[in-house]
């Protein structure tokens, strides 16, 4: 018994290694990432933000200092996250963005990107910004659990 236990178990392991080895990293990062850029476009519809929104969890965590320290999973994570970003959608009048590298391992991809941006507040005043940012996520059954942002 104890031996059928054991070969249990290591064919288990060995089935999810191949699943996780059977998971498309190129693809999948270039789409996040092409979806995530698409949000930020001063024509981003929800269509647009809602196709980003495919890629998470329900209970994605976030983190991005520093305005969101804490990375924890939360219940309605994806439903904060559309909520926030419903309410900037479309507000910028020019968005550049360059993918300059990425990494990935088990379950964890990291993303290089550089990014620019022009556009108005709800108050009328102009934001102009560009940044280098490094964003890594953890992935859970092919999708972005955790998301850390680390920006200058």
């Amino acid at each position: 018994m104890k031996k059928l236990f054991i070969c249990l178990a290591g064919f288990t392991f060995f089935s999810a290694s191949t699943l996780a080895d059977d998971f498309d990293y190129d693809a999948f990062v270039k789409a996040y990432y092409h979806a995530e850029v698409m949000t930020q476009q001063p024509s981003a519809t929800k269509e647009d933000l809602e196709h980003y929104l495919s890629f998470l969890t329900e209970d994605i965590g976030y983190q991005h200092f520093p305005n969101a320290p804490d990375d924890s999973r939360e219940p309605d994570g994806k439903a904060m996250m559309r909520k926030g970003m419903s309410y900037y959608l479309g507000v910028h009048t020019e968005y550049k963005s360059e993918l300059i590298d990425y990494q990935y391992g088990y379950n964890a991809v990291s993303i290089k990107h550089k990014f620019s941006a022009k556009g108005k507040r709800s108050d009328g005043s102009d934001f102009s910004y560009s940044k280098v940012a490094l964003d890594v996520l953890e992935l859970e059954n092919g999708k972005v659990s955790v998301i850390r942002r680390y920006s200058e």
